[in-house]
């Protein structure tokens, strides 16, 4: 058995071999290529296994879908966890390589978990949708910025962008370059949201049959898009042995401080999926306005602390039905709240 620690870089890694005993035999960098890494297979190899270990980071998946293809079985690591275990004075590539290989042949490796190819894709593409939302968001405040500026006054309508508001921006013509300016972001707008609607026709297409999708759906609060995230990001829910590790890796927990038989709560965990965290929390918006059970729920703690604090909680509780109905497999079914009194 030979262990691969591949410290990476964009264009390049630096690549340490080292065996069953710990002896380092090649530690050289090489280019990010198949070519480069078929030939080390071969020159390493009869019939020996090759194992790698690569740390999360941003390009990731371009070293991992690489290895993938070749054979070589592969560990992402937890690059926060790592510099934990190995974390030295002097830092250099090769030292890094070199530490990493040893780390996953003691199996003291903090794993990342890695979804089959097929979700990481669908991941990127519901990534995407978000992506082109957020442009979207920003062309709108363009637009409003430019109508303020020029004193304006807007109809009286919900949605300045919806079919009413859209037909008076259409008709409305501003001196100058304001007017050239006011066109042009309202052809932005147009095309974002015609990619917008291809890119949830995709995500319909490659979700139709996923049955997470279908039980997030039920829950208060969630759509199509946000029980498609939800459901690409949790991948298998039974990684998870407990409701409270699941709500831990959503990052909706408090950080704890215990000392001297004293216990502090501060700020949510900075770790923890961002997304998952992104859903649970806006979703429990809109969970207040459709749920008496949320309703009732958010309402209680906010009359002890405050709203802030009542949506991360509700979030929180969401978290912990979702991770009953996938584990279950059943949908959402609503019912009275009890409060608990002691």
């Amino acid at each position: 058995m030979y262990y691969l620690g591949i410290d990476y870089h964009k264009r390049f890694s630096q690549v340490a071999v080292m065996d069953e005993k710990g002896k380092v035999h090649i530690n050289c960098r090489m280019v990010n290529e198949k070519v480069s890494f078929d030939a080390l297979k071969r020159r390493l190899n009869g019939n020996e296994p090759l194992k790698a270990v690569i740390e999360a980071g941003r390009n990731w998946g371009m070293m991992y879908d690489l290895f993938e293809e070749i054979g070589i079985d592969t560990t992402v690591a937890h690059p926060l966890k790592v510099r934990a275990i190995a974390d030295a004075k002097i830092k250099h590539d090769s030292i890094d390589a070199r530490t990493l290989a040893h780390l996953l042949r003691a199996d003291l490796v903090p794993e990342v978990h890695v979804p089959p190819k097929d979700i990481r894709e669908q991941k990127n593409l519901l990534r995407h949708r978000f992506w082109l939302v957020k442009l979207q968001t920003m062309t709108k405040n363009r637009i409003r910025q430019i109508i303020d500026k020029s004193h304006v006054r807007t109809p009286d309508v919900t949605d300045l962008f919806g079919k009413t508001g859209t037909k008076f921006l259409k008709a409305l013509k501003l001196p100058g370059i304001d007017g050239k300016l006011l066109k042009d972001h309202l052809e932005i707008l147009y095309e974002l949201s015609e990619h917008i609607k291809k890119t949830e026709a995709w995500v319909d297409e490659v979700l139709n049959d996923n049955l997470y999708v279908t039980i997030l759906d039920t829950l208060p609060g969630f759509g199509k898009i946000f029980s498609a995230l939800a459901a690409l990001e949790i991948d298998n829910i039974n990684r998870f042995p407990t409701k409270a590790k699941f709500a831990s890796y959503c990052g909706l927990i408090p950080s704890t401080f215990a000392s001297g038989g004293k216990v502090y709560h501060g700020n949510l965990i900075p770790t923890g999926n961002r997304w998952l965290k992104y859903v649970f929390i806006e979703a429990s918006w809109p969970a207040i306005r459709t749920s008496n059970y949320c309703r009732a729920y958010f309402n209680r703690i906010k009359y002890r602390k405050d709203g802030n604090v009542a949506i991360v909680a509700l979030a929180r509780r969401l978290s912990e039905i979702a991770y009953k109905c996938l584990k279950e497999k059943r949908y959402y079914e609503e019912r009275p709240y009890i409060p608990y009194t002691r």
